[in-house]
């Protein structure tokens, strides 16, 4: 494709429009892809998540600068939460990182949700395609914010940095939350407020229990990242985490995850296609009135539309 050409060769305008052909899901998707999948498996994915208000995109915002200064292309895919009502998402985190606008070795792009649990955008994972295929070293991901289950970044990141700031809690609900399983980096960001010491303290005890028998010690590292402390420290140990990976076969165990979420997406995207589909002919309405008037169960329906692996 003339398109991807282009992206290969640097364009960025055309590296816009394949990002904005893969979240529209139009019909190119499936050629657009082929065409892109060659290409990749050699950038570093790296997710950044957290809860509302951690600072995320600042925390981002510094790393960014710091993977430059080591001569690293750097990606970000900024997650927005999208209106359940118009489908809308405000996209504000692309305009935090705004000092980077005239870096050619820096692209930005920011996704709605449009309706996505899990803190990720349904286009996210050929979006990363489509920025490891242009070449750049670093992919960021920062995920949407909206919650405690933003635990789909796991399947997507090498290696996931869960930001934190004193107010997010005791240890106790850090752990309910979920973020101890896929945490490998911990950030307590804002660690000029009250607390942070007590935050970190818990953290670390926790990680002391929890991580008997692994092979990479999780770090806790306190940053203030509007003043840029704590950056070199949080840098440093991404680059110790990526060269554990490599070092563990661990990378090639990450895209395995990544390929088999990958095709689970496709096909559960089409089957939902096809059920809504079956869904407006005659017997799908049938089926519709046997389930509401409580003559079926919603199995024996699924079952007699024939697109479920039910038996």
């Amino acid at each position: 494709m003339q398109i991807v050409k282009k992206m290969l060769a640097g364009d960025r305008l055309a590296l816009a429009r394949v990002i904005s052909v893969l979240e529209n899901r139009g019909d190119a998707l499936e050629k657009l892809v082929k065409n892109l999948y060659p290409k990749t498996g050699n950038a570093f994915v790296l997710g950044i998540t957290g809860p509302p208000g951690a600072g995320k995109s600042t925390v981002t915002d510094r790393l960014i600068a710091r993977f430059r200064a080591a001569k690293l292309k750097t990606a970000v895919i900024a997650i927005d939460p999208s209106s359940p009502f118009s489908g809308g998402a405000i996209l504000g985190d692309r305009i935090r990182m705004q000092s980077h606008t005239g870096d050619k070795g820096v692209f930005i792009r920011s996704l709605g949700t449009r309706g996505r649990h899990g803190g990720l955008s349904l286009s996210s994972r050929e979006v990363v395609m489509a920025l490891d295929a242009a070449g750049f070293d670093v992919i960021i991901v920062e995920t949407a914010g909206v919650g405690q289950t933003e635990l789909d970044i796991l399947k997507l990141a090498h290696g996931v940095c869960v930001v934190l700031v004193p107010e997010s809690g005791d240890g106790i609900q850090v752990m309910k939350a979920g973020l101890m399983e896929i945490a490998d980096i911990f950030v307590v960001n804002k660690c000029d407020r009250p607390e942070s010491d007590k935050l970190v303290r818990e953290l670390t005890n926790m990680l002391h229990m929890f991580q008997k028998g692994t092979d990479w010690e999780i770090p806790v590292i306190k940053t203030q990242a509007t003043q840029n402390q704590g950056i070199e420290e949080l840098f440093q140990s991404v680059l110790s985490y990526q060269k554990h990976l490599k070092n563990t076969d661990k990378v090639d165990k990450k895209r395995l995850e990544f390929l088999r979420e990958e095709l689970i997406e496709i096909v559960r995207n089409a089957y939902g296609h096809k059920m809504n589909e079956a869904l407006d002919t005659k017997k799908g309405q049938k089926a519709l009135t046997d389930l509401f008037l409580k003559k079926k169960s919603p199995y024996e329906v699924a079952r007699s539309l024939r697109l479920t692996g039910i038996k």
